[in-house]
């Protein structure tokens, strides 16, 4: 296998205070600069959910809202690799690990482009928020472009990708989206940092489950909030494990 040689995307984590504390809460937190150094001290720094926000935002749920769990209308993204668990029986571990790396550093640098965090990282796939804890009203549309950023930025970097256990075949990335109200809070005694949880959630999982390598699937809510961006998008009717009805998606192509 052969390394892609194109150069690093840019990288994020310029904001000198905390956005989502400054959002959820107005308070600055400095993340950056002089006066973060004593925060650090106490193990105050940028979280790894994206490096505009901070560890309190990550960890101090109950602290910031004041509350256990809260709803809060947002967009969820999905994306993962096709063809991955094929592809784990063939090459081997460190092979499999620089691509598992490459695409979830490919993935991160889009959601944080457009004020998104990686909640969830899963192997070969992960899950995203948009509008929580930074703040976006236009958090369907956000999901969109980094979803387009996402199939642009893995499709350069896996297609440099030489995989003799795949002869003919190149890797691709399913990406499924939707939008609606969430459940956000910390739902673990064994874990401190918050997640969202519900319908929504789970339709955006069943969604990017049906989506083909280099297919953003996305819901009819979430294109209803950004119709600029699906204008013009196929529309595919799906039978999606655990829901009753057909579930009518657009579908949008990597650019």
């Amino acid at each position: 296998m052969t390394t892609a040689s194109s150069s690093e995307p840019a990288r994020h984590g310029s904001a000198r205070i905390c956005r989502g504390c400054w959002d959820q809460m107005h308070m600055p937190i400095p993340i950056g600069g002089p006066l973060a150094l004593p925060f650090r001290a106490f193990g105050i720094t940028r979280s790894k959910m994206n490096p505009d926000i901070c560890t309190i935002c990550e960890r101090s749920f109950q602290y910031v809202k004041k509350q256990r769990q809260i709803t809060v209308d947002a967009t969820i993204l999905f994306a993962d690799i096709r063809g991955f668990t094929d592809l784990s029986e063939r090459i081997e571990a460190l092979q499999l690990s620089e691509i598992v790396s490459l695409f979830q550093d490919r993935c991160a640098q889009a959601i944080w482009a457009h004020d998104g965090i990686v909640n969830k990282q899963m192997g070969d796939g992960l899950m995203a928020i948009f509008n929580f804890p930074i703040v976006r009203k236009d958090h369907a549309g956000a999901a969109i472009l980094a979803a387009q950023e996402i199939q642009r930025n893995c499709a350069a970097a896996l297609s440099g990708l030489t995989l003799d256990a795949l002869p003919g075949r190149s890797l691709g990335v399913g990406v499924g989206i939707h939008s609606g109200e969430v459940q956000i809070g910390e739902f673990s005694r064994f874990r401190s940092d918050f997640t969202a949880i519900g319908g929504v959630v789970n339709q955006a999982a069943r969604l990017e489950s049906q989506a083909a390598a280099g297919e953003i699937l996305v819901s009819a809510e979430t294109a209803a909030k950004a119709p600029d961006l699906a204008a013009g998008a196929e529309t595919r009717m799906l039978a999606l494990k655990g829901i009753e009805q057909p579930v009518q998606a657009r579908v949008l192509v990597k650019p």
